[in-house]
């Protein structure tokens, strides 16, 4: 172990345990809006019920992801100070630009919204709400801008050993941000959904506040059914940038090593990393080409093949990334999404058959689809990262070369248990309060919401 394996495992726990808070912001932050809208508009009290319900739990976990999210950046000039100084001039643009905007937005106007019930007027008590739900997910755009520099750098030139900015209109135009930016805020959109399903279903089946609860599934399912579609259609148009941007990425995440036209998709592929080969492998003729290409044929290159590209243009070195987490973690994203999909496609469709889903035995267990989507979303963000090494700045820095260079591993190695013990802490913190008012049900004004009733039995 050393600083630098050390300080990217650090930053690794540090964003995992972040980015648990992230997409439920994205996505809750909508849906607590849809539903006061539904109750500005009809002026039915259930929907103001549920609009303050999910509200509160968006509450939680928005005060532990600015928490979590504050540490990150103090890492940028404690572990990685060289990276800092070296693409500083760019990075800081969009990071800045995020908390001057889109950060003291949705905070400003979530103060308005938690005080201003009674005070307000419905329509700008639900402008607030709506101001809220953009501003975060503006936030995640000035934050996926700043990390699309790292995955495919434009807009800049190399002066005295620096990065500098030429062109900011080509950092916000820079393809890889308008291909993961709408895949990462509609997992977000696919989180809340699954967060709003999975607790409504256990208060359905506790047969507790059925109104609030049947609506909050139904609407959310609508949402989760849409959102879930974009983000495969969105996934696959990432891939296929990625094919061009990044194709060692592409390759590893296929455990690709040589060259193919047509290439064949791996089904499952058990790899001798090491040496570069299969040791068992079942793959789909041409399904790589055409999921590159949208054709039948269409060459996809290997991983042998690119690193003697990248040694021939970068100088000698090792330029493949993780190649067993790179696949693996591929597989369990796409997995866990198209099991979303069905999920919540056949709960959507036995709602419109007006058939009652918890019939279904299997329905008991709906609860843990909630974890489905962080699956998906960790293994996302870990193929990303990975998927990028050994560069921070793709084609530009090492991440061996970001380091800081006066850290040691005896330092790193403390804070690094330190952060993992505190954000531990946190995380159960989170959970309990999560678990606390979601079980709790929604207030209802003029009395107290039912007891809790046990279904597991």
């Amino acid at each position: 172990m050393n600083p630098t394996t050390l300080s990217q495992i650090q930053f690794a726990a540090t964003s995992i345990y972040h980015f648990f808070f992230v997409p439920l912001t994205l996505g809750l932050s909508v849906l607590v809006a849809i539903f006061e809208t539904i109750y500005v508009r009809t002026g039915h009290d259930t929907y103001k019920q549920m609009a303050k319900f999910w509200g509160k739990l968006f509450l939680i976990n928005f005060a532990m992801g600015v928490v979590t999210g504050i540490v990150q950046e103090f890492q940028f000039g404690m572990n990685w100070s060289a990276y800092s100084r070296f693409v500083g001039d760019i990075f800081g643009v969009p990071l800045a630009i995020e908390a001057l905007l889109a950060f003291f937005l949705e905070s400003t106007f979530l103060g308005l919204w938690i005080f201003g019930w009674d005070k307000l007027s419905n329509g700008l008590h639900l402008t607030t709400i709506w101001l809220v739900a953009i501003g975060s997910n503006l936030s995640a755009l000035w934050i996926l801008i700043a990390n699309s520099f790292m995955q495919e750098p434009v807009g800049y030139a190399i002066q005295n050993g620096r990065a500098v900015m030429t062109d900011f209109g080509a950092l916000l135009g820079n393809p890889n941000v308008w291909v993961q930016f709408p895949h990462t805020v509609l997992s977000g959109f696919t989180t809340g959904a699954f967060f709003v399903m999975g607790i409504s279903a256990y208060h359905i089946l506790c047969k507790k506040q059925p109104d609030i609860f049947q609506r909050s599934f139904q609407i959310s399912a609508i949402v989760g059914v849409i959102s879930i579609i974009l983000v495969i259609l969105g996934g696959h148009s990432q891939a296929q940038h990625m094919v061009q941007s990044q194709p060692m990425k592409m390759a590893a995440s296929e455990a690709l090593w040589d060259s193919q036209d047509p290439a064949s998709m791996s089904l499952i592929t058990i790899g001798d990393e090491p040496g570069l080969k299969d040791v068992f492998s079942i793959r789909i003729p041409r399904l790589l080409s055409l999921l590159a290409y949208n054709r039948l044929s269409g060459k996809v290159m290997g991983i042998k093949e690119l690193q003697a590209q990248y040694q021939s243009t970068y100088g000698p070195g090792n330029y493949i990334p993780p190649v067993a987490v790179s696949y693996w973690t591929f597989r369990l994203m796409v997995g866990a999404g198209f099991l979303m999909f069905f999920i919540v496609a056949f709960s959507l469709l036995q709602i419109m058959l007006h058939k009652p889903l918890e019939r279904f035995k299997l329905f008991k267990y709906f609860p843990l689809v909630i974890g489905l989507p962080y699956l998906a979303n960790t293994c996302g963000w870990l193929m990303t990262e990975l998927g990028r090494q050994p560069w921070v700045v793709y084609g530009l820095m090492k991440t061996s070369d970001a380091v800081s260079p006066v850290i040691s591993t005896g330092m790193v190695l403390i804070s690094l248990i330190g952060f993992v013990l505190i954000y531990g802490l946190l995380m159960v913190a989170d959970v309990y309060l999560l678990v606390k008012y979601a079980k709790a049900g929604a207030e209802i004004e003029g009395g107290q919401p039912t007891n809790e009733q046990a279904y597991w039995d």
